[in-house]
């Protein structure tokens, strides 16, 4: 499998009040849709499979939001391209080494989104930022 494409088309962030005590940050990734893609690739044309996905992040309790909706695209070999795609119909599962790379593909690239997003609408980033911790020096 490898990751052809990846398109977000639909950003929201909002702030519904301010921050009072603790807040609770939760992070989610879905897969809402999977259909068969054709792909034109140079002089040649490929059978793929698109991903539909939504990222959200919720501040708890109501105090905002960042939600991303889009897809990402891969190219299969045409056997596991059916058997994906059957499955997705069947049950709506996808298997391990095909929903890990797509999962992680998109919580990277909407991360770094969302991580802007809340700073732009002052809320804290959906995950925690590295800290500096300066140590007194010891002298002799």
């Amino acid at each position: 499998m490898v990751i052809v494409g990846f398109n977000i088309t639909k950003i929201e962030a909002s702030r519904k009040g301010g921050i009072k005590g603790q807040v609770k940050i939760n992070n989610n990734v879905s897969i809402e849709k999977v259909e068969p893609q054709k792909l034109n690739l140079g002089k040649a044309e490929q059978q793929g499979i698109r991903f539909d996905f939504t990222y959200s992040t919720d501040y708890e309790p109501g105090i905002g939001s960042v939600v991303m909706k889009g897809h990402t695209v891969t190219i299969e070999e045409e056997t596991r391209l059916k058997e994906i795609l059957d499955g997705w119909k069947k049950d709506k599962k996808l298997p391990n080494e095909v929903m890990n790379p797509i999962l992680n593909s998109v919580l990277q690239r909407c991360t770094i989104k969302a991580i802007a997003l809340s700073q732009d609408i002052n809320l804290p980033p959906p995950v925690p930022m590295p800290k500096v911790q300066a140590q007194e020096s010891k002298k002799k």
